[in-house]
């Protein structure tokens, strides 16, 4: 295969383009074998798919039976689709009203407005987008099948968009021009490159992966690991006070991402923060699962995890209490582990926060598309063979909940126009994922997603003992974001009710990712709410709730001061002694490929 080197040193006539051309398609030959081999292994069932035909095929199949079964739907759909039309069309018309408000993060740039045929395909797609959404809505329930209904309809729309097309996308289109075509060839390289990545699955990149190094630019407070097992690293960070709240603080993270979303640059680290606060901070650093791993259950998790943590962090700082913080499925985990303490007498936590944490999973929103009962079977057999669940597999689902957002926009930029994607620390780390053990997976998803034990009392059995969250009365601070596509907020507002002690429930702005690491400063972009007492509905809550300027993390420490109130000499990590320093921060576990 051609390299640059060749292309520099091209023979008289034979053009630089032409040459990167042929270079080109001899990679794009290379590629097509593994995209062919990977699109049979999905077909025949060797290798796992997030989408299955045979279950789709039935979703759309009892749509279409139910509407042609009642005369009332399918001639108010045939009304609908008749009145949308009309409007498609009149917006074509000179000084036709445009069904663009300025929001929509597709049609952003001024082309959209300012070239009359880009315009046309505009405004005509947003009203069929509309139309569509509006029928499929209005036609379907709640149903599993109807779900998935408007979930997949939602893509198909999606990629019909004439901004993924350099025909119908105006800004693409001149800056082929302006290049000379250059910029054809950009975004070219640019889906090989992301094909090679993904060894034939389009791996599209979201951030510059050369911009940041974990350890150097993202994970930079300072701290020691100072002890290690099979599953976890656990760090203790560097004081950064000259007296600490005298109960310390354990951080446990997801294991689906990298820990240090909670440590990425220091203007937005929750741990710095919560270390210049004057809390004693240690935080779990989850190990990225091999086969060897494969029989960890979510048990496990907790023993191996936040329980063995407590008692390093007990032996390190003397206190017999700890304040425990969990984020997404590692708050998931440290309830279920307050349910296990409660059921066995044992008294070890101070308070509890949870970020973006279901309790209740009869709602979980457009997630629930890819998990059911066909789909566990599926993933059972798949990881019979692995041993876990590749690391790509929830990405790609996490995306498709935002495809807009992190597939499309990117396919825009990345290929149309041949950019390449800006440095972003929170799409670094979110591409950094993690495999995931067979055991601990397969558990998970079919007692606490699909049979949402975790609520029921004496559901789940953690190490066997059957626990009730009910009787959890450690004080809980429960965060929820408005917009989580993955946490749904009202699924998470449910534990105002179901924990048995003091909760305060805040719901911040934005969603997963942003409205959980959103610091204090300039910078900050969403408030938050409070409220005095919760009702049993959640709709309610925002009705009566108090809406707070700024940064929810102000409002935590607060609160975590009012469960402490005493202070001791900073805690500094050990140069020697059964918890001395086994390596610097971020540690090794981490940065495990």
């Amino acid at each position: 295969m051609l390299d640059s080197a060749a292309i520099e040193t091209t023979p008289p006539g034979l053009p630089k383009t032409a040459l990167r051309m042929i270079e080109l398609g001899q990679r794009a030959v290379a590629v097509s074998a593994k995209m062919q081999s990977r699109t049979v292994a999905q077909a025949t069932g060797a290798e796992y798919s997030l989408i299955d035909a045979a279950t789709l095929t039935k979703a759309y199949a009892s749509f279409w039976t139910g509407l042609a079964t009642d005369p009332d739907k399918l001639l108010s759909m045939h009304m609908r689709m008749s009145s949308a039309l009309a409007n498609m069309w009149t917006t074509m018309l000179p000084g036709g009203a445009s069904t663009e408000d300025g929001r929509d993060r597709r049609f952003a740039d001024d082309s959209w407005s300012d070239d009359p045929v880009s315009k046309a395909y505009r405004d005509t797609f947003l009203a069929f987008e509309e139309t569509v959404t509006t029928l499929i809505e209005d036609l379907t329930d709640d149903s599993r099948d109807d779900l998935r209904v408007n979930f997949y309809t939602r893509q198909a729309l999606s990629a019909l968009s004439p901004s993924n097309y350099l025909a119908t996308n105006a800004a693409a289109r001149t800056k082929m021009i302006e290049t000379q075509g250059e910029s054809v060839l950009n975004g070219l390289e640019n889906l090989l490159e992301d094909l090679e990545h993904g060894e034939g699955r389009l791996d599209i990149a979201t951030n510059d992966a050369t911009a940041f190094e974990v350890g150097v630019d993202l994970a930079t407070t300072a701290g020691e690991v100072v002890f290690q097992n099979d599953l976890i690293q656990l760090i203790q960070y560097h004081p950064r006070t000259e007296a600490q709240h005298k109960v310390p603080m354990l951080l446990v993270p997801a294991w689906i991402n990298k820990f240090y979303i909670m440590d990425l640059r220091p203007q937005n680290s929750l741990v710095r923060y919560l270390l210049d606060q004057g809390h004693s901070v240690f935080i779990i650093s989850w190990v990225n699962p091999t086969e060897e791993h494969a029989d960890l259950d979510f048990s496990d998790y907790m023993k191996l995890g936040p329980l063995t943590a407590l008692d390093v962090v007990r032996d390190i700082t003397g206190a017999e209490k700890a304040n425990v913080l969990g984020f997404c499925i590692g708050g998931i985990l440290v309830t279920a582990m307050l349910g296990y303490l409660a059921a066995t007498g044992q008294d070890r936590v101070n308070s509890v926060t949870t970020l973006a944490t279901m309790v209740d999973f009869s709602d979980v929103g457009e997630i629930g598309v890819f998990i059911d009962d066909n789909r566990l079977e599926a993933l059972r057999t798949h990881m019979a063979e692995t041993g876990y669940l590749e690391a790509h597999h929830l990405q790609d689902m996490f995306s498709m909940l935002r495809e807009n957002d992190l597939i499309w926009s990117f396919f825009d930029r990345n290929y149309l126009r041949g950019e390449k994607p800006a440095p972003f620390d929170l799409l670094y780390w979110n591409s950094d994922s993690t495999r995931l053990p067979r055991a601990m997976l397969l558990w998970y998803l079919e007692q606490v997603y699909l049979q949402n034990k975790l609520r029921q009392p004496g559901g789940l059995e953690m190490d066997g003992v059957k626990i009730d969250i009910r009787k959890v009365e450690t004080p809980f601070f429960v965060l929820a974001t408005e917009d989580d596509h993955i946490a749904p907020w009202r699924s998470i507002y449910p534990a105002t009710d179901l924990l048995g002690g003091e909760v305060e429930f805040v719901l911040g702005g934005s969603g997963h990712i942003a409205g959980v690491i959103n610091p204090p400063g300039k910078r900050m972009k969403y408030g938050y709410r409070t409220a005095a007492s919760y009702q049993d509905n959640a709709d309610e809550f925002l009705t009566l709730a108090d809406v707070h300027q700024g940064s929810w993390w102000p409002h935590l420490n607060t609160w975590l001061i009012g469960k402490d109130g005493q202070t001791v000499p900073a805690r500094k990590p050990a140069k020697r002694g059964k918890y001395k320093s086994i390596e610097a921060a971020p540690g090794s576990f981490v940065t495990a490929t």
